[in-house]
C-alpha cells in the first residue's frame, strides 16, 4: 500500500466521521455540546487537516486547523462545565430512622392499638 493510498483512505475516514457527527446532531441523537459530537468533529478535522497538508491543499488544511481549535475549545468548555456541575451537586446523605417500641400497658380494660415499629431509610440532601 502506497503512502498516497493510506492518505486517501484516511481522508475518506475523516470525511465519514464528519458526516456522522453532523447527521447525529441533525437527527437529535447528539447535542451540539456533547463530548461525542465535539470529539468526533475534532477527530475528523484532524484527519482532514493531515490529508489536506499531505496533498498540498493549504486552504483546506488551514480551515481544518481552525475547526480543531474551535472544537478543542468546545471540549474544554464542556468538560469544565461538567466538573463544575458535579462539584456543586448536592450530596445525598443516608439517614437511618427506627421507630421505638412503645411500652406495653400493664392492665388495660379495652384493647389499645399498639404503634408498629418500622425501620426505614430516608434520603435527604445535605445543605
Amino acid at each position: 500500500m502506497t503512502f498516497m493510498m493510506v492518505i486517501t483512505v484516511l481522508g475518506w475516514f475523516g470525511a465519514l466521521a464528519g458526516i456522522v457527527a453532523y447527521a447525529m446532531v441533525s437527527r437529535g441523537r447528539w447535542s451540539a455540546d456533547s463530548l461525542a459530537f465535539q470529539g468526533t468533529n475534532v477527530l475528523a478535522a484532524t484527519i482532514l487537516m493531515t490529508v489536506a497538508g499531505a496533498n498540498g491543499a493549504w486552504p483546506s488544511a488551514a480551515s481544518n486547523t481552525v475547526v480543531i481549535v474551535i472544537g478543542a475549545n468546545a471540549v474544554f468548555t464542556v468538560v469544565r462545565g461538567r466538573l463544575r456541575r458535579s462539584k456543586d451537586a448536592p450530596v445525598l446523605a443516608v439517614v437511618e430512622d427506627a421507630a421505638q417500641d412503645a411500652p406495653t400497658p400493664v392492665a388495660v380494660a379495652e384493647p389499645v392499638a399498639q404503634p408498629v415499629a418500622v425501620a426505614h431509610r430516608a434520603y435527604a440532601e445535605a445543605a
